[in-house]
């Protein structure tokens, strides 16, 4: 049976535009966590929330045909690991843009935007290739299937 999935350009579309919503996610936990645990803090745990409710709308439209076939659970763990890589782009960028700008950390969306664009590219890859994959079977949802050079699941 052939693959349905979305072409990678739409995908990556997708992908986008929850990006754009998490940046959004992003920004307000970091506003209104930062009285309470100070900029940093409120960055590294908005980086959570924001990629907590990107995983549930790639789940629910970006990478829907694939995510009916995994525990939610153990797909949203592997979308943080996964995603770790891209953490330590965004995040990084962001910290190192509070450190070294005056306008960064009294606006911090600046910073929020940089590092959201930092990670993108990787997330996207690594959630479309390792998180969002089609599964052979039930048991064999810890392992990717195998995939084709386009990007596509083969049967």
């Amino acid at each position: 049976m052939p693959d349905r999935s979305p072409a990678p350009v739409f995908q990556f579309l997708r992908f986008g535009i929850v990006g754009v919503m998490g940046l959004g996610w992003d920004t307000a936990t970091v506003y209104a966590l930062r009285p309470l645990i100070g900029l940093s803090g409120a960055a590294l745990s908005a980086y959570f929330v924001a990629a907590s409710a990107n995983w549930l709308c790639n789940r629910l439209w970006t990478f829907r045909s694939h995510a009916g076939r995994q525990h939610a659970l153990r797909q949203w763990a592997r979308f943080m690991v996964g995603n770790s890589a891209g953490f330590c782009l965004n995040r990084g960028c962001v910290l190192v843009l509070f450190h070294l700008s005056v306008t960064c950390r009294i606006h911090p969306v600046f910073a929020l935007v940089a590092g959201a664009l930092s990670g993108m590219a990787a997330n996207f890859h690594i959630s479309r290739r390792h998180v969002f994959v089609h599964d052979a079977t039930p048991s064999s949802s810890t392992k990717p299937s195998p995939t084709a050079d386009d990007g596509h699941t083969t049967p």
